[in-house]
């Protein structure tokens, strides 16, 4: 287990440093594996893809390590490890962050999102049917993982400007507001 852990782990240390000198676009299998020093099919025995591996590095290191913290409540430590695992591998994220197409950034981001978030959600609601349909744990993890994959991709589109615990800070405050008590605050700020 702890072998497979390590190929994995040397995978994505080769595409991190690959994403960094070219475009994603064009990093191959087979420059994965000669910076891991693998062969090919090992790859394959781990990954579909590239970006199957790419997510599994959003996976591995910015959500798992925060799964223990939300369980627990523990919500504004959880954004700030999110937000602080990103900074430290930033040059990392910021070429990965612009992606487009099908496999989009945005896209495998708000995924794995999603997954945590959901299974978090499930886990919380138990078999209870939700008061309202639109409660229930899939369109709820929808809602957040859009959300934080919004506020995550900004921040990285835009070089990372705010400290962590300030992007906490920040999306404690709107998560914890309604769009009513947003537009209520900006229209007294004006006053």
């Amino acid at each position: 287990m702890e072998e497979k852990k390590d190929v994995e782990r040397a995978l994505a240390a080769s595409i991190k440093a690959l994403a960094v000198r070219m475009p994603f676009e064009k990093i191959t299998i087979k420059k994965i594996t000669d910076g891991a020093g693998v062969i090919r099919v090992t790859f394959y025995n781990h990954f579909q893809d590239k970006y199957d591996l790419l997510e599994w590095i959003i996976r591995t290191e910015i959500l798992e390590p925060v799964r223990i913290l939300l369980t627990n409540g523990m919500y504004r430590e959880a954004l700030i490890l999110i937000f602080s695992n990103l900074k430290k591998d930033q040059t990392f994220y910021t070429h990965v962050a612009g992606i487009e197409g099908q496999n989009s950034f945005r896209e495998i981001a708000k995924h794995s999102i999603y997954s945590l978030l959901y299974e978090l959600f499930a886990d919380a609601a138990g078999e209870e049917k939700p008061k309202y349909q639109w409660m229930a744990p899939e369109y709820l993890a929808e809602y957040y993982s859009e959300s934080m994959t919004f506020v995550v991709v900004y921040w990285i589109e835009h070089g990372m400007p705010v400290p962590p615990e300030d992007m906490a800070t920040l999306y404690e405050y709107i998560g914890n507001r309604s769009m009513n008590d947003i537009l209520r605050e900006l229209s007294e700020g004006r006053k």
